[in-house]
């Protein structure tokens, strides 16, 4: 197929920048412990400076897969499907939503919200960046709010998106693993002084699980 006809597919969710696919435990947010199928997508242009996956960032190293291809590998082994990246809106998810549905599949994503929303979610869980900001739509739709905390700033930030998300969403704190020890003992302090707000942590990772 010629690289013309690939970037069209590519376009249209046809085909997406695979760059890994794995079965493992959902290690954070509202759904952690539950047994998920991951699926990555390569691209992104937001920029986190702390991204523990800055090997997605660029699409053109991850070969663009047949969607249909991605759907029916990853039902061998879950029906709870994760689409992340990278950042997933980069590329249309109508079609592989689509797909995983009618095959009796539950979509989540994993997104920043900073492009247009496509596709047709079970759960939305947002995790906005500073750098490019969530849209209106994707954050009034989040079933639940994640900010990652690094600094100092960034609770002035979350409180920020709070506002901006449905009645119903569900927030979380959630340290950057790099200054976890230094991290907790603040977002503990805060959540117990703004009990709205829950702790997340990156349980995958203690668990030592992909």
């Amino acid at each position: 197929m010629k690289k013309e006809e690939i970037e069209k597919l590519v376009e249209k969710g046809e085909m997406l920048p695979l760059m890994e696919e794995f079965y493992t435990i959902q290690g954070e947010g509202y759904h952690k412990g539950t047994a998920a199928y991951f699926i990555r997508i390569g691209g992104c242009d937001v920029g986190c400076h702390w991204c523990d996956v800055k090997e997605s960032w660029d699409a053109e190293k991850h070969p663009p897969t047949a969607t249909e291809t991605i759907v029916d590998n990853a039902l061998k082994y879950s029906d709870t499907i994760v689409i992340t990246g990278g950042e997933p809106l980069t590329w249309d998810m109508t079609r592989i939503t689509k797909s995983l549905k009618e095959k009796g599949a539950k979509t989540h994503i994993e997104t920043s919200g900073a492009y247009k929303l496509t596709g047709d979610w079970d759960w939305i869980c947002l995790s906005p960046k500073k750098l490019k900001l969530p849209t209106a739509e994707v954050s009034k739709k989040a079933h639940e709010l994640k900010v990652i905390v690094y600094n100092k700033s960034d609770f002035v930030f979350a409180e920020q998106q709070a506002e901006k998300v449905g009645e119903n969403c569900i927030l979380y704190l959630q340290p950057e693993w790099s200054v976890r020890d230094k991290i907790v003992p603040l977002i503990v302090d805060y959540v117990m002084k703004n009990p709205k707000w829950k702790v997340s942590l990156q349980t995958h990772k203690y668990l030592n699980i992909p």
